[in-house]
Parts: C-alpha cells; sequence; structure tokens
C-alpha cells in the first residue's frame, strides 16, 4: 500500500507544490540573483541568516509568514521512503511550515500501520494551515501540529522517536536535535533540510556524539543523513 498514490494525496501535493512555487519564486529569484551578484555561495548567504537569527529568529522567520520553503517533490517521496524504512511509528519534525513534508510523513506512518507525528511550527497562520491540509488529505489523525517556540512545543514528544526531521530556523538546528536526542531509538534517522549550520554539521558528523552522518548527493542543497547509532 501507498498513500502517496492515492487519488486524494497525490492531487493535494501536485496542487501544494504549485502553490509553493508561486509563493517562494520572488525569494528565491532574489537569493539567486545575490548569490549570481556577489559571487556569494549558498553557505554564506545562511551565514548572514545566521546573524540575523541570532538577534531574534522569532522576527526573521515572522517576516518570512507567506513563504512555505517546502521540501522538493523528490526530496518528500524520500521522507516517506525513510520513515517506511525504518518502519516509523512516532515521528519529530521540527518546522511544518504549510504542511507539505508533514503529509509525506504522515503518509509513511499509515502505510506502516498507524502512529503519532509530532510538529512544531512557530506562525500560527502557518499552523492552520497545515492543519487545514491534513484534514484534506485524510491524515490529521496521526499528526499533532504544536504551535509555537520548538524549544518549548517539543519537550515532551511522548515517547522514543523513530525519525527526526530538522527543517525550521537554522540557529536551532543543533538545540533542537540536543533537545530530542534522549528520545532517540538506536537506529532512529535524523534528517537536516538545508543542514548548512555549522554546529549542526559537527555534532553530527562527530562519532564520539553517536551518528553516522552523511551529506546527501543534492545539487548543493545541504541536506544531512544521519543515524543514531547509540
Amino acid at each position: 500500500m501507498n498513500t502517496l498514490n492515492s487519488t486524494r494525496v497525490l492531487g493535494l501535493l501536485e496542487a501544494l507544490h504549485r502553490d509553493a512555487e508561486a509563493a517562494d519564486r520572488e525569494h528565491v529569484e532574489a537569493m539567486m540573483a545575490k548569490i549570481a551578484a556577489s559571487g556569494a555561495s549558498i553557505e554564506m548567504l545562511v551565514a548572514e541568516l545566521l546573524a540575523d537569527e541570532s538577534a531574534d529568529y522569532r522576527t526573521t522567520y515572522r517576516n518570512r509568514a507567506d513563504n512555505f520553503f517546502a521540501v522538493s517533490p523528490d526530496y518528500g517521496r524520500f521522507l516517506y521512503a525513510m520513515a517506511r524504512a525504518c518502519k516509523a511509528t512516532r515521528i519529530v519534525e521540527f518546522g511544518s511550515s504549510m504542511g507539505i513534508s508533514t503529509i509525506y510523513l504522515a503518509a509513511a506512518l499509515r502505510d506502516n500501520g498507524g502512529g503519532q507525528l509530532v510538529g512544531s511550527e512557530l506562525e500560527d497562520g502557518k499552523v492552520a494551515r497545515a492543519r487545514a491540509n491534513l484534514e484534506a488529505a485524510g491524515l490529521a489523525d496521526l499528526v499533532q501540529i504544536r504551535p509555537g517556540d520548538a524549544l518549548e512545543t517539543l519537550k515532551d514528544v511522548g515517547g522514543d522517536v523513530d525519525l527526526l526531521l530538522v527543517d525550521g530556523a537554522f540557529s536551532l538546528y543543533l538545540p533542537v536535535l540536543k533537545l530530542i536526542e534522549p528520545r532517540l531509538k538506536p537506529g532512529a534517522v535524523i534528517l537536516g533540510e538545508n543542514a548548512f549550520e555549522p554546529g549542526y554539521q559537527s555534532y553530527v558528523r562527530n562519532p564520539a556524539n553517536g551518528y553516522v552522518s552523511l551529506a546527501l548527493p543534492d545539487e548543493g542543497r545541504g541536506n544531512e543523513l544521519s543515524v543514531k547509532l547509540s
């Protein structure tokens, strides 16, 4: 069984990816123009964003409340496949946005026989839209999206975690991982979307911290795959 191939979910995801592309086009084009004009890299732009976030990440992301910053369809299917492969029954998602990645992961939970996804999203408007999208997909019963700061909302995720998706404020990648770390099962999968933050990369790539980790071959998107060994 593959819930992603159902007419209901497939049609919704296609529409959401179109909406995401339209909503984010101006932001992406501006970023690409900046890279072309200055010779900057994506890593350098992330460094600038991290500097902004260090002052107040809440304001930084509130100013981007209308952007999806969604995963690509290919990466969404990858999320689904990873959740199926590790037979996930409890998933934590930092940065649910409008719920596109959440749908891919919740579909895997459905096809694994059930479970729970605990998501966190800073912006109330995005929480409302994500919940509506999950209702439309028929997957809302598997998901709890908690509004607010992930360092508060994810303190108690209700049990041991099979898969963690880290895809929110860059400056919180490592703090969120360390917050969830005590609940990660041996063999748990951790996926860092656009994981350019140096502290996060150094931590998961240091064998002393109990992970095996590698950058995915994803055309410079900076996605990191890690597995908790102990």
